[in-house]
């Protein structure tokens, strides 16, 4: 598998100057897959604007200045995806990545306080040894719990500094959600039915945002009971 990536076969969830220049950085292996993934040095010269050259970004963030999710990461390829928290502490700056309605992977302002937690949704569960239930989530990251409260596609709020759960939104009818993939990604809507298909084929909802649609249930992501939890993307008008 090629280590480098030009500009015009980049994915499109990033928003990127394609005709620029030829070549980009692409992102590693890790938590999140290529195509829904930026680079973190994508993050800090291209969108923050914090360095020009590619040389400035990785020495900036081989410093150990930029924190994903409150762990310091030297690597400028290492993949920032759906929900992870950037922060630079001597800039005083926090930012939360989400999807805007456009299907683009977006940085958005947050206060102090939002950047130490962050949302999680579980994928699958696993039992491992001691009878405990493994939750895996959509980051990579897996929590152990005593009890089996939690189902796939509930979203946990997860306190970033002691790995905590403090709240929990569960995959219901009326929860507010973020679709984060197909033609509805980054709308904002209620969950109004789930329609289990007893088949190989995908479960479906049915989505009441500004307009009624139907979504596969795998596309959505709660981020809150009554209204959204978190600071979502700006509408620009142009």
């Amino acid at each position: 598998m090629s280590k480098h990536l030009k500009r015009l076969a980049a994915p499109r969830t990033v928003r990127l100057h394609r005709k620029e220049k030829t070549w980009t950085i692409k992102s590693s292996p890790g938590p999140h897959p290529l195509d829904k993934s930026i680079p973190l040095g994508l993050i800090i010269r291209d969108y923050l604007g914090l360095c020009d050259t590619y040389r400035e970004t990785k020495r900036a963030i081989a410093s150990g200045d930029v924190l994903v999710d409150a762990v310091k990461r030297k690597s400028h390829k290492f993949p920032c995806g759906l929900m992870d928290v950037i922060s630079i502490p001597k800039l005083k700056k926090n930012f939360r990545v989400l999807f805007d309605q456009k299907g683009k992977l977006t940085l958005v302002p947050i206060s102090a306080k939002d950047a130490e937690w962050k949302l999680c949704r579980v994928e699958n569960k696993t039992i491992v040894k001691g009878n405990k239930i493994q939750l895996n989530f959509h980051d990579g990251k897996n929590k152990l719990v005593k009890k089996d409260e939690y189902k796939t596609g509930d979203v946990l709020k997860i306190s970033l500094a002691d790995n905590k759960i403090s709240d929990v939104f569960k995959f219901d009818k009326g929860n507010v959600s973020m679709i984060i993939n197909g033609s509805h990604v980054g709308q904002i809507a209620n969950i109004e039915d789930i329609q289990i298909v007893s088949s190989s084929k995908p479960n479906l909802a049915k989505m009441k945002g500004v307009k009624e649609f139907s979504t596969l249930a795998e596309y959505i992501f709660p981020i809150g009971k009554v209204k959204p939890i978190i600071t979502l993307p700006e509408v620009k008008i142009q």
